[in-house]
């Protein structure tokens, strides 16, 4: 005597016994990819920053994301590089963390990612030379003002965009990724955005989805 079960799928169409296992194998990739994260970002055991370097560099560390890591990457003892475009907002950072975690050497510096990256990079190598950089946040970027047509996008800013969202963070790293390389170990962390996989192209932002691609 057959299960009832065994009964039922027999008797349904090729076509629905094939649109069933497509959805089963689809849930279970989804369920699967569910389950991973959920390991990392609950269960696994955290890592010791430090083990990559004593120091963290963050570009874009004064507002936001940059900011939030620095406060976290403190927390965890590791000295901070931060680099901004804002002298004044850099210090501020800096007093709140030190309020914070007095222990922790801070060294700023001002870097306008949107302009000279020649003079910036340079003076970013002289800063980190002798440094035990073991973190880099690529987290500086740059969107557009409001939505708009590919074709209304002036070439000022998409190219302030390419600039700081690509050139910047290819060349800061650059800079920073032979000294982890000497010592043998490293991380880099480089900041994406949703928009480049939320919607495909993301129309009326396309330039800064590509950038953040």
């Amino acid at each position: 005597m057959e299960l009832p079960l065994i009964s039922h799928l027999k008797a349904q169409p090729t076509w629905v016994l094939l649109l069933s296992s497509l959805g089963f194998l689809s849930l279970l990739q989804t369920s699967i990819t569910l389950l991973k994260w959920s390991y990392a970002a609950f269960l696994r055991q955290g890592k010791d920053l430090k083990a990559y370097g004593s120091w963290a560099l963050i570009t874009g560390a004064t507002d936001g994301i940059g900011k939030a890591f620095a406060f976290q990457l403190a927390h965890k003892g590791l000295d901070l590089l931060l680099i901004g475009r804002n002298p004044n907002k850099l210090r501020q950072v800096s007093n709140e963390i030190k309020a914070k975690h007095p222990c922790i050497k801070i060294k700023l510096l001002v870097i306008d990612l949107a302009g000279d990256l020649l003079d910036g990079v340079r003076s970013l190598e002289e800063e980190i030379r002798g440094l035990d950089v073991g973190i880099m946040v690529n987290n500086a970027g740059m969107t557009y003002p409001r939505y708009m047509y590919f074709h209304e996008v002036e070439e000022e800013l998409w190219e302030g965009l390419v600039k700081v969202n690509v050139e910047a963070a290819t060349r800061v790293t650059r800079a920073v990724l032979p000294g982890m390389i000497k010592r043998g170990k490293g991380a880099v962390v480089s900041i994406g955005s949703g928009s480049s996989v939320v919607v495909p192209s993301f129309p009326l932002s396309a330039v800064y989805a590509a950038t953040k691609a």
